[in-house]
């Protein structure tokens, strides 16, 4: 709709007796998010992604935010900041070990192996409606950032933001961990939906998307953290850089858990 000042608004139908949760309240939470996601991406999955104009080009495209990231190190003021920090210093090297990390995915699609469909591209869990009488997943909402895109990217960031309980924000890096049982109520509720159209290639990568986004949100908010806190907004000195930390942490706990991670996909 257009207002009397000549702007556009989107119109969308207003949800009653349903609530979003900034976290994962038990595995059956998880399992209606997994569903909510997997039937977004099974209705628009016959979407033409050629036929839409992308409102965020490079929105999710590690590789551009490793770029972002190095030109950062090209400022002094940037290179004052990491040195000045042995934490810095310490998340400077995580990223270095694992630039390879950042392309994987792209270089898959580049391959043929995976292709672009229709994604949601913040689907966080509070981003997820769930009725409050039944407990089902009622809608995807935040919709803004729908664009072409691979749907594990999606997955990764729901699972991101479900199995983490301890949140973004945690201080305590020993309470940051990935909770496989709200991961594997999360993929059971996404493959009982998405599964019609998901085939083995696209299985094949979900746990390096599980993988990667949290090291793509981490090199975000260090890259931001360099660049003096552009970006993402902080209350206090340092909050970005407790934030890296924070997503590293959950890739490193992904990571220990690879085996039985790819078990619990293949048994999907």
């Amino acid at each position: 709709m257009t207002d009397e000042n000549g702007d556009v608004w989107r119109v969308i139908t207003r949800i009653l007796s349903a609530h979003a949760f900034d976290s994962a309240q038990s595995p059956e939470h998880a399992i209606e998010c997994g569903a909510a996601l997997g039937h977004f991406h099974y209705l628009i999955s016959d979407m033409d992604p050629a036929s839409i104009k992308n409102p965020l080009p490079g929105f999710h495209i590690t590789s551009g935010y490793l770029r972002q990231y190095d030109e950062t190190l090209k400022d002094s003021h940037a290179n004052e900041i990491l040195n000045s920090s042995m934490e810095a210093k310490r998340l400077a090297r995580y990223i270095e070990e694992r630039r390879d990390l950042a392309v994987s995915l792209e270089k898959a699609e580049a391959r043929g192996e995976l292709k672009k469909r229709m994604f949601h591209g913040d689907p966080k869990v509070n981003n997820i409606m769930i009725d409050d009488f039944t407990g089902k997943g009622t809608a995807m909402i935040d919709l803004d950032t729908v664009s072409p895109g691979l749907v594990q990217i999606d997955v990764g960031d729901a699972v991101r933001s479900i199995c983490n309980p301890a949140g973004e924000e945690e201080l305590n890096l020993g309470k940051v961990t990935f909770d496989e049982t709200l991961f594997q109520a999360f993929m059971k509720g996404y493959m009982k939906e998405a599964g019609a159209f998901m085939d083995d290639a696209d299985r094949a990568w979900l746990y390096d998307s599980v993988r990667l986004l949290p090291f793509e949100l981490g090199l975000r908010f260090f890259q931001d953290y360099l660049a003096g806190d552009k970006y993402f907004k902080v209350r206090q000195p340092g909050q970005n850089l407790n934030r890296a930390r924070v997503q590293f942490r959950l890739c490193e706990a992904i990571e220990a858990r690879e085996r039985s991670i790819r078990a619990m996909l293949e048994k999907l």
